[in-house]
């Protein structure tokens, strides 16, 4: 009879536990994605706790949409109105509208900026109305490739910037200037679709603005290009933003995956795939990045290609940033988780050595920062580096049309880079 006593109460908590799982679901905002939860009651504690995360955090991370459009990639792009972007849950934020751009750089060269970025959603014909910002929608997917649910969209931790730190795992090949205050930087670089050698790893190209130490309290803010099969789930290349105050810890993340950057365009869904792509010996792609600090607020800015200003980094989020950056840095970055034990065979760039120039290897080219008097000039004295020259490299110069430049990047793995 003591068997058939406990016996009861295990049935009952058995059926609790198959309700509470079926009324989650049914309120579920529907933009979060999750699957069907019918057979939750079946899984063990710790897969039904996990399904539970996944659920509050898309819930968190997508906001109700006006719109949706459906990108021939397979993104979802939901038109979110503006007020209601993550940035928004942040208490510094709350209640609070998106600001209006402030005016660019003395010095502005429209001319240099190149041809409109084209993203992958934009071939369905649709576009997000005025007054909501188009919002890559996170999927139950892209949360189950993450290694970790707590540190969804961020950069790994023990993660630093100095390009002579190898241990890491982060490789670099960059240029950088260090040798005044900066209010900005901008630069043009050619799109590829480097070859991903472990699902776990990473290539991407970006323009760095740093200040603080090589620390704990290391603030960047970064933006470009980026191929990563575990966060968006493809080999695209993709726009991408990130933010750091305390050298990648605990605050910062990628695009909109928590409460920080704040999207004032209507044209332009981070995280969504850039097209087209440069081709090997063939046509070349290349969009152009500005980030700049506005003299009045003191709010970083992020412009992409001509005329399109995406949104900004409050200033109230850094701590050294909050006043300017203490180096400018441009280039490349992999990651090198060594696989099967030698070097990774993830590229860089085209995955060629920039000694192969112009239609074969990767470039940025234009490379300028933002002086103390809001004025664009050309970054000069800036310095050539390298972690693994036999894997990735990078090689400079100057031209009349392309200003400061440099090519840069590798395929990895090679006689040269075991």
């Amino acid at each position: 009879m003591a068997w058939s006593f406990h016996f009861v109460p295990l049935l009952l908590l058995l059926l609790l536990l198959s309700s509470t799982s079926a009324s989650a679901s049914s309120g579920q905002h529907s933009t979060g994605n999750a699957t069907a939860t019918a057979t939750a009651s079946q899984m063990p504690g710790r897969e039904l706790l996990k399904q539970r995360r996944i659920r509050a955090l898309l819930d968190r991370l997508n906001k109700p949409p006006l719109k949706t459009i459906k990108s021939p990639d397979g993104d979802l792009i939901d038109c979110v109105p503006s007020h209601l972007q993550p940035a928004f849950d942040h208490p510094m934020l709350k209640g609070q509208k998106p600001l209006d751009p402030p005016e660019r750089p003395r010095n502005y060269n429209s001319t240099i900026a190149g041809a409109l970025v084209v993203q992958a959603w934009h071939a369905a014909g649709e576009a997000c109305p005025e007054g909501t910002v188009p919002l890559r929608r996170t999927t139950e997917q892209d949360l189950l490739r993450a290694s970790s649910l707590r540190r969804y969209g961020r950069k790994p931790t023990r993660r630093t910037t100095r390009r002579d730190s190898t241990s890491t795992g982060h490789e670099h090949a960059v240029g950088y200037v260090n040798s005044e205050k900066y209010y900005g930087a901008r630069a043009s670089v050619n799109v590829w679709s480097p070859s991903i050698g472990d699902p776990s790893e990473f290539s991407l190209s970006q323009i760095w603005v740093i200040s603080g130490s090589f620390g704990h309290d290391l603030n960047t803010i970064e933006a470009g290009w980026q191929v990563s099969p575990e966060l968006y789930g493809d080999s695209n290349a993709r726009f991408f933003t990130y933010w750091t105050t305390d050298a990648y810890q605990e605050t910062g993340c990628y695009n909109h995956n928590c409460r920080g950057f704040v999207q004032t365009t209507n044209k332009i869904a981070i995280g969504a795939a850039i097209t087209p792509q440069s081709v090997y010996n063939g046509r070349q792609f290349d969009i152009n990045l500005m980030i700049w600090k506005d003299p009045k607020h003191g709010h970083w800015w992020l412009e992409l290609g001509p005329g399109v200003v995406v949104g900004y980094w409050p200033s109230g989020l850094f701590t050294h940033l909050a006043h300017h950056a203490r180096m400018v840095q441009f280039g490349g970055e992999v990651v090198n988780t060594r696989p099967p034990g030698s070097h990774t065979a993830t590229q860089m760039g085209s995955g060629h050595f920039p000694g192969e120039g112009f239609d074969r290897a990767a470039y940025f080219r234009n490379l300028q920062v933002v002086d103390w008097d809001n004025s664009i000039i050309r970054a000069s004295g800036l310095k050539l580096l390298a972690d693994h020259p036999g894997c990735y490299d990078i090689q400079g110069g100057f031209s009349g049309h392309w200003g400061t430049y440099f090519y840069y990047g590798g395929p990895g793995r090679n006689v040269k880079c075991p």
